[in-house]
């Protein structure tokens, strides 16, 4: 038997093993996985030494866990036929590369063995380092995906450096992210290539919004993450950032990506924090959608398809991002804890 590799292994999580019936058991009510992840595997770990990662070089302890839960490894042939006999909800695959040489090659054969076989658009997370040149991105999209996405995850120069470049002695840098971003956004066309920024690691309000206007000045969308911690990486003990200031980077964010609104919108104090906007808080929130999961959207519908559910946060805790169209219940909810938050228009 060959080494447990792609292209022919690879991971998905475990809400994606439960929903394919390869795994027993059951989701917290009215959740259901409307994204299938796929990540590629090897047997070294991704190259990366990033400081919040669960699959990164740097991590304490070697475990099969990445944000949190577990991510088995199955032959990408079991998946696939899984995904086609096994009635389900899913709306787009996404393929993730890791920080490895041999993810080019890999994801761009996978891409198109998905395609042949399931009726799905495909997203690519893609892995910056390794990419060197523009046509990499052309042939990932001659391979089938529609969509890709930049995990850039902090919004700061200094944040990155200290957490996944010369501060971990890590080899992602900064402008290489940000180049392979706008080269994606030539090969891919505007707002289908998007970027991941993770709030809580050390930003203030007004350096992630500042983030999310840059990439959408340049067409790409923002795809939200609250921090939460991994175990036994260098951040474990780093708490998450209070809710109340996820939801105003998460109004700040719709405003910028759905609703075209300028930087006059958002208001700011001294310090960097979010001291308002001009618009009517009540009606986001009876919309929505700006408290759902960001992220590339589905064949069926205007929200992200990846709904990451129970990605940042607990079964027991408040949903930071939604994974379903919050109810009349959760918006009650949605109201108490963006109360503070002054609604000037």
């Amino acid at each position: 038997m060959g080494a447990i590799a792609s292209p022919e292994y690879v991971q998905t999580s475990l809400a994606a093993a439960l929903s394919l019936g390869l795994k027993k058991g059951s989701f917290k009510q009215g959740v259901f996985l409307t994204g299938l992840n796929i990540l590629l595997v090897y047997k070294n770990p991704c190259a990366g030494r990033c400081a919040y990662c669960g699959i990164t070089a740097s991590k304490k302890e070697k475990k099969s866990t990445f944000i949190r839960v577990k991510w088995p490894v199955y032959r990408l042939d079991d998946i696939l036929e899984a995904a086609q006999n096994v009635p389900n909800r899913f709306e787009r695959v996404c393929v993730s590369m890791v920080t490895d040489a041999r993810a080019i090659d890999d994801t761009a054969c996978m891409v198109q063995k998905i395609k042949s076989s399931l009726n799905f658009p495909i997203s690519i997370l893609l892995a910056p380092t390794v990419i060197q040149s523009k046509t990499v991105l052309k042939d990932f999209r001659q391979a089938g995906a529609d969509k890709v996405g930049i995990a850039i995850d902090t919004a700061t120069k200094g944040l990155f450096e200290k957490y996944r470049g010369k501060g971990v002695d890590g080899p992602h840098q900064w402008e290489k992210y940000w180049d392979v971003l706008s080269d994606a956004i030539d090969v891919f066309g505007r707002y289908n290539a998007g970027i991941h920024l993770i709030c809580g690691l050390g930003e203030s309000e007004k350096e992630m919004v500042d983030c999310i206007k840059k990439a959408h000045a340049m067409g790409a969308k923002t795809h939200l993450f609250s921090f939460f911690a991994e175990p036994d990486t260098l951040l474990e003990d780093l708490k998450q950032p209070q809710l109340s200031s996820y939801r105003k980077i998460q109004i700040a964010r719709y405003l910028i990506n759905e609703k075209k609104r300028n930087s006059g919108a958002i208001h700011f104090d001294d310090a960097g924090n979010i001291t308002g906007f001009d618009a009517d808080i009540d009606a986001l929130i009876e919309e929505g959608y700006a408290f759902m999961t960001s992220g590339c959207e589905g064949k069926n519908s205007r929200y992200a398809a990846c709904n990451r559910p129970l990605a940042n946060e607990r079964p027991s805790q408040a949903f930071r991002n939604y994974p379903y169209e919050p109810k009349e219940a959760d918006k009650d909810k949605i109201r108490e804890q963006v109360s503070s938050i002054a609604n000037d228009r």
